[in-house]
């Protein structure tokens, strides 16, 4: 295959180097953040990416010529000024293709050497890719589909951090889409999905994902009060005083003993009243924190909605939590399906799972009391010790800054849309290894759909655009503007009624 050159290498004060050159460009159509190869006279080909563009021309070098010059016909007119001009691209070397594998550079290129575009099929081995990986989208500027690895993504878990319209439930969309579809010789796993605004609901009735997916509304959520331990409600109100818990301890241990077919809430508040405590206030606190949890409606006799130890591979469970209020009671039911889930997998009860977490900054925030913070002790659990088991995790944030350093840190791959607050950009290039300073610039200019894919999922940083959804999509609410004609008509038609009536 015969290519043509995009420029040649050029001297300057501190390339080339072993970490970048500068080529001029010979006329052909050149981008940043484009891939190029240089061929070495040792048959191997470094590699590298377009890191910035710059043009020149000698004509307008000099401020004062160029003003002299337009005051009166203008520079162009008197100069052949078009055929001065120049590009020059600053590439940055991610490294060297030889004998089938890839290395370090340790010898830089050599003034001269022709620059080409980069070959599709030693750029997708370059960066990582997988034939069979989740199809994400497309390298910007190239015609080469980033397929990740289902196990370099999400083994040792994944976060994508974005602000607010950038596209992050688009992304999770598009990786449940690549989730769903793959085909049993190459390895599926189950997919829990905390929805907290409905934005996954479309899956369910999908035509083609719906029958792999199960969709459990909040007010249908259930669990057996049998099956909790003392433990567990202290993890929920850390408050609790210490004959309080021991108060709890003595009266779970007697239902559960005699209360095969379960108990509820009424029996477990009168066995406190008849429990043989001399401190009245003892009893009177633990019933209010009882009372508390029993408002919370979700804590059952017997019955369990979802039952996850029927999770199958390939399938996806979806839990709305879009019309639950109060971010605590959210907390606990996180809490309590992270613990149920990792439970189940370390007795390989369940197949490998995804557990994405929507807002995760409310479920893992890392400046929060205790009380405050019900489930950031499992998902930190889990993001460190979950690959041994294969539970991994997907952390979903659009204030970064607010997740837990714990989490965020065992997160080996991060997607990041684009970003401008300055706190989040810091905190992401603190905890996103492969971030320079130049990279990090670019997040906040990436527009809608663009991503960038660093750490573990990729043997470099990658700009990815986001391919488009293929599954039905259907949300909470309605776009804002429809919403406001609804308004506007139901008023008329009160107000109509209302004339009526007198």
């Amino acid at each position: 295959m015969i290519m043509n050159s995009l420029g040649t290498i050029i001297t300057t004060e501190q390339s080339p180097s072993t970490t970048e050159f500068t080529f001029v460009v010979n006329g052909a159509k050149v981008l940043k953040g484009q891939y190029v190869q240089v061929p070495m006279q040792d048959g191997g080909m470094i590699f590298g990416f377009v890191n910035e563009i710059t043009k020149a021309n000698r004509y307008f070098e000099r401020p004062e010529s160029v003003a002299e010059f337009e005051k009166g016909s203008g520079i162009k007119s008197n100069f052949p000024v078009d055929s001065w001009e120049y590009e020059l691209a600053l590439v940055k070397i991610l490294g060297k293709f030889a004998a089938n594998k890839f290395a370090r550079v340790f010898h830089p290129p050599s003034p001269g050497m022709k620059i080409y575009e980069a070959e599709n099929s030693i750029l997708k081995s370059f960066l990582g890719f997988d034939e069979k990986g989740l199809d994400i989208g497309t390298i910007e500027h190239h015609d080469v589909p980033a397929k990740l690895s289902l196990t370099r993504l999400v083994q040792k878990h994944l976060a994508i951090l974005a602000m607010s319209g950038a596209g992050k439930s688009h992304l999770a969309s598009v990786l449940l889409e690549e989730l769903l579809s793959r085909k049993k010789e190459d390895g599926r796993i189950a997919v829990v999905a905390i929805d907290i605004h409905g934005e996954y609901l479309g899956f369910a009735h999908d035509p083609s994902l719906g029958r792999q997916c199960t969709l459990v509304d909040c007010a249908e959520l259930r669990f057996p009060l049998k099956k909790l331990s003392t433990e567990t409600i202290a993890q929920w109100v850390p408050d609790l005083s210490a004959p309080q818990r021991e108060v709890l301890r003595q009266v779970l241990g007697l239902l559960k003993a005699k209360k095969d077919q379960g108990f509820s809430f009424k029996e477990l508040i009168e066995a406190v009243d008849a429990s043989d405590v001399s401190k009245d206030e003892v009893k009177r606190a633990l019933k209010r924190t009882l009372n508390e949890l029993k408002n919370y409606r979700f804590l059952s006799r017997k019955t369990e909605n979802p039952k996850l130890g029927t999770l199958r591979p390939g399938n996806m469970l979806i839990l709305d939590f879009s019309a639950i209020d109060s971010l605590r009671k959210k907390q606990i039911l996180v809490s309590l399906i992270a613990k149920r889930l990792f439970m189940l997998r370390k007795k390989n009860k369940i197949p490998p799972f995804l557990l994405l977490i929507e807002e995760a900054h409310n479920f893992a925030r890392e400046k929060a009391e205790e009380r405050d913070a019900v489930s950031r002790s499992i998902i930190e659990t889990i993001a460190r010790e979950g690959r041994k088991f294969g539970a991994a995790i997907c952390l979903i944030s659009q204030r970064p800054v607010n997740l837990s350093t714990t989490a965020l840190s065992q997160c080996n791959t991060h997607i990041i849309l684009r970003v401008t607050n300055p706190n989040d950009l810091d905190h992401i290039q603190m905890s996103s290894e492969g971030i320079d300073s130049r990279v990090a610039k670019s997040i906040t200019s990436l527009k809608v759909g663009e991503a960038l894919i660093v750490g573990e999922a990729v043997n470099y940083p990658v700009f990815v655009s986001v391919r488009e959804r293929r599954s039905q999509k259907r949300e909470r609410g309605l776009p804002l503007h429809q919403q406001a004609i609804d308004f506007e008509e139901k008023a008329k038609k009160k107000e109509k009624g209302a004339e009526a009536f007198i």
